[in-house]
Formats: C-alpha cells, structure tokens, sequence
C-alpha cells in the first residue's frame, strides 16, 4: 500500500503545483525553462502512475464492501458519462458551457463509479483519492482563474465525432482493462 500511497502523493504534489503554488511553479520553470518544466512534470507524472500501478498490484486487498450484483452494470453508465466528459474537454463541446472542467469532472464522476463498483481496500484508497484530487483540482483552478467564460457552442457534427470517439476509447478500455489494472470487468 506504501508504493501505491507514494504514487498517489507524488501524482496530486506534481499536478496540484500550478494552481496551489503558482511562485514554486514559477521558480520552477525559471530553473528549468518551459521545456525543461513540462518534461521534468510528464517524467514525474510517469514515476507516480508508475508507483501507482505498482503499489495496485503489490496490495493484497481486504474486503469491505459490495453493491448488490444489480446495479453493477447501471454503475458503469457512470463510467461510460466519465469517458464521455474526459473526451470532451479535448475539443469544442456544449458540454464545455455546462460543466467548467469536463476532464476533472470526469475523473471525479469515474472516480465515484469506481467507489460504488470495488468495495476493496486498495480501491477505496486509489479511487477516493483521486476523487479527492479532481474536486480540490476543480476548486484550486477556479479560484486561480476566477470568472468562467463560455465559449460558442460547436458544429454538432463535431459534437458527434467527438462523443464517437469517446465511445470508442470507452469500449477499448473495457476490452483491455483486465490486462492494464488486473481486474475484469464483470
């Protein structure tokens, strides 16, 4: 659990910075150039996924909870909307004029689906940290950024290959996802 705890710290320290310490960001990037900042934070992204999945795999995990057989499949509904908002804040999207931070959002409502889906210890601590993270994320930006300015809304045929494309990364996650995080989907 130390490794994937690590991962987790690592993860929030490194993406939390820009909007919780602006000047260390700063400081950072005057070290480093912008080049050099954007490399070192993907390198450091990379080692906490790293320590991440191994920490998920090294876990034994101990029972919990479980949700009742019947509503696993509905719970993935919510899995299926996190794809669709993480996809959307890729592109021009209506959905950008509903809900400010679609990928944060997300990640917060995949985060959730995950929560309801695996009763594990080791799921309740990836999956409710990174749920943690996304709403402080959310939080932190706004406050950084202040007023939220709407953007006009796009094409819906650009609105449709977009939501095409999000189901598509969505059905290839499930078909691989017992060989990237060890667990089926059942």
């Amino acid at each position: 659990m130390e490794l994937l705890v690590a991962g987790l710290v690592l993860w929030s320290f490194v993406h939390l910075t820009p909007a919780v310490a602006p000047a260390f960001k700063a400081k950072w990037m005057a070290a480093l150039g912008e080049k050099g900042y954007k490399l070192t934070f993907a390198l450091l992204i990379l080692l906490g996924l790293a320590l991440i999945i191994l920490g998920w795999r090294s876990t034994a995990p101990s029972f919990l909870y479980q949700i009742p057989a019947a509503a696993r499949h509905p719970v993935l509904l919510l899995v299926l909307l996190a794809f669709i908002l993480f996809g959307a804040s890729n592109y021009p999207t209506r959905i950008k004029n509903i809900i400010r931070h679609p990928q944060l959002t997300g990640v917060l409502v995949w985060a959730v689906a995950h929560l309801l889906l695996n009763g594990d210890s080791r799921s309740v601590v990836l999956f409710g940290w990174m749920g943690a993270w996304a709403l402080l994320e959310i939080i932190f930006i706004n406050r950084r950024e202040g007023e939220w300015i709407k953007q006009p809304a796009p094409a819906w045929s650009r609105e449709f290959r977009g939501l095409a494309i999000s189901l598509v990364v969505f059905v290839v996650v499930i078909l691989i996802h017992p060989y990237i995080a060890g667990v089926p989907i059942s």
